[in-house]
């Protein structure tokens, strides 16, 4: 079936001039896949030497960067790495505290939450597959993903110059800007009037990423531009929006201004990635509203050969690995399910048939987790088991995932530094009492927590 076209005056048609013009001038000359590969290479070799906020602003390209890749680059630096002049740096600092709080309960959400949600839209979820067959390599989006929150969360990571949130959020917008060019095999058309041509898939010149995203095929008429304003948006409330709803539904629920400076400090992040600021949410129900709204329209297209079931599947195997008990390892599922909400389970394909069995202990354990945590928090303030449990899934992806030694995250040695000390820190909840922590360390299989949880 085919669809209506997209109207021209849509965010789905609008990409981002800067980030997408400087991309123009570094692979300019290039023609054809091979070549377009090499100069993206090369690009990549520079930006992994941005490696904090304060060294953007003196960052010289190395002594065998291409003068033309070069000259591209300081532009963009000048032109984009600046704070918004609407930016709130209390509010930022609440969001970074928030976050640091939540820890590993804030992986478990990323893990069953943010990216499925992510996955929705099916025509970022075409993106997402082309880019890899990322079905096949879900640690990879996953470290991936997380080589962009923690450089942005840990504290001081947009505000203080030692931090390297501005630095990894203009190096996605540069990948960003990339994929376009490569699906589009070319610029997006400079002027809004007019869709770029469609474009028949091609016979992959090789077997790396970038041929396969230049082998697509796409047509911008019927799907919007790759990776536009629309998805850009959509893909910043799964990461604020669905964090903060999430804890809702695990009764676990912010205050609204602890909630609005969440969405805030995304919001400055979102202005990095080249997002305009009208489609960004600041409150809830301005966020919910955009949310099911952007859904809604997704859901309407006809979908072929539909890319969302296998990202998720995919996803939900690599959390069921790390599960030793048969009965439970269809938990990570269940509570997908629970934080994503029945449609978009639906959509993601995670519907299907699970045990009898499973399904009761799991609505029996979250009945009873919440019933506990809401009467036995009137009479100690730190208790939550449903903040511990969250906890532990968290510390074992976290693990499993992010700070494997084969495969560790992607980023500059000073901030992976930062990462290790923050895990330590994450084994011990500050606002649980101390016998709490113990039964956590147990069931996370790790030894006591130093300095404070003795077994």
């Amino acid at each position: 079936m085919k669809r209506d076209a997209v109207p021209l005056t849509s965010p789905s048609m609008r990409a981002d001039p800067p980030a997408d013009d400087t991309v123009a001038r570094l692979l300019a000359g290039a023609d054809g896949p091979h070549a377009l590969a090499e100069r993206v290479a090369a690009l990549n070799r520079e930006l992994v030497r941005w490696d904090s906020n304060g060294g953007l602003a003196a960052w010289q390209p190395g002594p065998d960067c291409d003068p033309q890749l070069g000259a591209a680059l300081k532009d963009y630096l000048a032109r984009c790495r600046q704070l918004p002049d609407w930016a709130d740096v209390e509010k930022i600092d609440r969001a970074e505290h928030l976050f640091m709080d939540m820890s590993m309960l804030s992986c478990t959400l990323l893990f069953c939450a943010s990216l499925p949600e992510c996955y929705v839209l099916p025509d970022l979820s075409a993106v997402l597959h082309a880019a890899g067959q990322l079905e096949q390599h879900t640690d990879y989006r996953i470290r991936s993903t997380a080589a962009m929150i923690f450089p942005v969360m840990m504290r001081g990571g947009l505000t203080s110059p030692q931090g390297f949130g501005v630095a990894q959020a203009l190096k996605v917008r540069l990948i960003h800007a990339t994929i376009r060019h490569l699906i589009l095999r070319g610029a997006p058309p400079a002027s809004e009037a007019v869709a770029a041509p469609p474009l028949a898939p091609l016979r992959p010149a090789g077997g790396g990423m970038y041929h396969l995203l230049y082998a697509h095929g796409w047509d911008s008429a019927e799907r919007g531009l790759p990776c536009n304003q629309e998805e850009l948006a959509y893909t910043l409330l799964t990461f604020n929006f669905v964090f903060l709803r999430g804890l809702r539904r695990l009764g676990l629920g912010l205050q609204r201004s602890d909630e609005e400076a969440y969405l805030h400090a995304w919001n400055v992040l979102g202005h990095l990635l080249g997002i305009e600021r009208e489609l960004m949410a600041w409150t809830m129900i301005d966020a919910e509203a955009r949310f099911a709204e952007i859904q809604a329209r997704a859901r309407k297209a006809p979908r072929e050969n539909d890319p969302r079931p296998p990202l998720a599947a995919a996803l939900m195997r690599e959390m069921e690995n790390q599960i030793p008990l048969r009965i439970l390892k269809s938990f990570p599922t269940l509570l997908t399910r629970r934080l994503c909400g029945p449609q978009s389970s639906r959509d993601l394909g995670l519907n299907g048939r699970v045990s009898l069995a499973s399904r009761i202990l799991f609505r029996l354990c979250f009945g009873a987790v919440r019933a506990f945590d809401a009467v036995l928090r009137l009479f100690v303030p730190g208790f939550s088991i449903s903040r511990m449990l969250t906890r532990v899934a968290g510390y074992r992806l976290v693990s499993r995932f992010l700070m494997d030694q084969t495969r560790p995250l992607r980023l500059p040695d000073a901030l992976l530094n930062q990462v290790d000390a923050a895990f330590e820190d994450w084994r011990s909840d500050p606002d649980a009492p101390r016998w709490l922590n113990r039964v956590e360390d147990r069931l996370a299989g790790r030894s006591p927590t130093a300095g404070g949880t003795p077994a």
